[in-house]
Formats: C-alpha cells, sequence, structure tokens
C-alpha cells in the first residue's frame, strides 16, 4: 500500500489542494509567523528570530521532494470566500504494514473559523474512506490547548502523554500522542 497522487479535496470553507510553486512562496512566507513556529514546536523559545532555517530554496526543495513521495499526501489549505492559502496539512510517514499515518496540520492568520476543523475532518475522512487506513495519529503540545481541542471534535483521543518532550524558552514541554482508529470514525463520522 503506497498513496497514489494527492487529490484536490473540496470542502465548503475550504479546498485542499497539493501545492503549486506559487503556493510554496506564499507557505514559506505564512511559516514566518512565529505563532506557527512555536504552537508546531518548530522552535525553542518565545522570542522571535530573524534566523531563517526555512529558506525559501530549502523549501522548495522539500515540496519537491514530497510530491514525488509515496509515504504522503500535502495538501496547500485554501480558504473558499478568499481564495487565499492559509496553510498546510498532511498524511505522513505511511505504515504500510500497520495501515496507519501520522498527521499534521497548521494555520496561520486565519484561527476561530472553523478552517483547520474541516481541513481535518476532510483530511481524516480521506485517509479512512479513500486509503482505507486503520489509524491516524499525531503529537501536539501541552501549549496548544485550541489544536487539541479542534483535533478531539474530529473523533482523535489521547493516548498518552510524552512529558518534558520539547525543550521551550526556559523549561521544558509536554507533547500528547493522540490517534482515532477506523472504529471510532465509522462510528461517529463527522
Amino acid at each position: 500500500m503506497t498513496f497514489a497522487a494527492t487529490p484536490q479535496i473540496v470542502g465548503e470553507l475550504v479546498v485542499l489542494r497539493p501545492p503549486s510553486e506559487a503556493d510554496v512562496a506564499v507557505l514559506h512566507a505564512l511559516m514566518r509567523d512565529p505563532e506557527v513556529s512555536v504552537l508546531t514546536g518548530s522552535v525553542h523559545t518565545s522570542t522571535p528570530s530573524s534566523d531563517d532555517a526555512w529558506t525559501f530554496e530549502r523549501l522548495q526543495q522539500i515540496y519537491a521532494t514530497w510530491a514525488k513521495a509515496s509515504d504522503r499526501h500535502v495538501w496547500a489549505i485554501v480558504e473558499t470566500s478568499s481564495g487565499a492559502v492559509v496553510g498546510e496539512v498532511l498524511l505522513t510517514d505511511l505504515d504500510e504494514g500497520n495501515a496507519s499515518c501520522g498527521f499534521r496540520i497548521w494555520i496561520a492568520g486565519a484561527t476561530g473559523r472553523g478552517l483547520g476543523t474541516e481541513a481535518t475532518r476532510l483530511v481524516v475522512r480521506h485517509a479512512f474512506e479513500t486509503e482505507r487506513l486503520h489509524r491516524v495519529a499525531l503529537v501536539v503540545y501541552a501549549f496548544n490547548p485550541r489544536a487539541r481541542r479542534v483535533y478531539e471534535k474530529v473523533g482523535f483521543v489521547v493516548e498518552g502523554t510524552m512529558r518534558d518532550a520539547l525543550r521551550f524558552d526556559d523549561g521544558w514541554v509536554d507533547a500528547h500522542l493522540m490517534a482515532i482508529i477506523v472504529g471510532d470514525w465509522l462510528a461517529d463520522p463527522c
């Protein structure tokens, strides 16, 4: 089992599509949002830095590699009402033997409007109904309760806590492992 080409998925609030070259430039700019960097665990301090570890060239290479990979789907999240790219969502690290994969999402500057919830639902539905996966898992940091609520709304449950998983500022932050399995989805598809 490998993933075929990444399809476009259309919802009411968002359209999920494979990132185009033009989208990569927008995603690069959005990734520089300090809130995105913090909430995804991409940085280890709340102090903004001028250091750009995610250069545009590096990001272009990453997306080009991902576009050819058979173990992941990568989508740009496009807000339907504005046509603007607001983030990305992925099914990643396909484990064929266990029919499972990881999930990751981030949205910049467009929170509180249901875009992340709908994108998460659309991708989980795709994972179970189209890809026929058994389990989708993610990690969410303790300092991101907004994301955790979205995941719980869609049906993810906390399976455990990795204590002190991320060094941040002058301390440590726990990370919660969450997952949804196909039986849960079929019992209450949202």
